[in-house]
């Protein structure tokens, strides 16, 4: 069984940076597409960045030339670079995985099958 954990949340000011780390650990990364989502409080959960197998990567125009998804296949890990962040971005953010190919256009809506706990993003004005 595939287990996801988030890490690299935290608080900032606006303009401020962060990197959150995702850490796959019962399977390889290479065998899933993956996504970032972010959930406020009171708010609906948002579709972030994906990327495929194949490394086709995807956002949300809310975070496009701010937010750069990656992955380390030798770490087994996902990365979500955070650049000039807003107020706006403040929410709990999750890894998820699925483990079919998706094209990535279809990505962000897809029905990803693991989950991660979550780390908060906190950003200040």
């Amino acid at each position: 069984q595939v287990q996801l954990v988030e890490s690299g949340g935290g608080s900032v000011q606006a303009g401020g940076s962060l990197r959150l780390s995702c850490t796959v650990s019962g399977d390889t990364i290479t065998r899933y597409c993956m996504g970032w989502f972010r959930q406020a409080p009171g708010k609906e959960r948002e579709d972030v960045s994906s990327i495929t197998i194949d490394g086709i990567t995807d956002y949300a125009d809310s975070v496009k030339g701010r937010l750069t998804i990656s992955q380390d296949n030798a770490k087994n890990t996902l990365y979500l670079q955070m650049n000039s962040l807003k107020p706006e971005d403040t929410a709990m953010y999750y890894c998820a995985a699925v483990d079919v190919y998706v094209e990535w256009w279809l990505l962000r809506s897809a029905d990803f099958g693991y989950w991660g706990q979550g780390t908060q993003v906190t950003v200040s004005s």
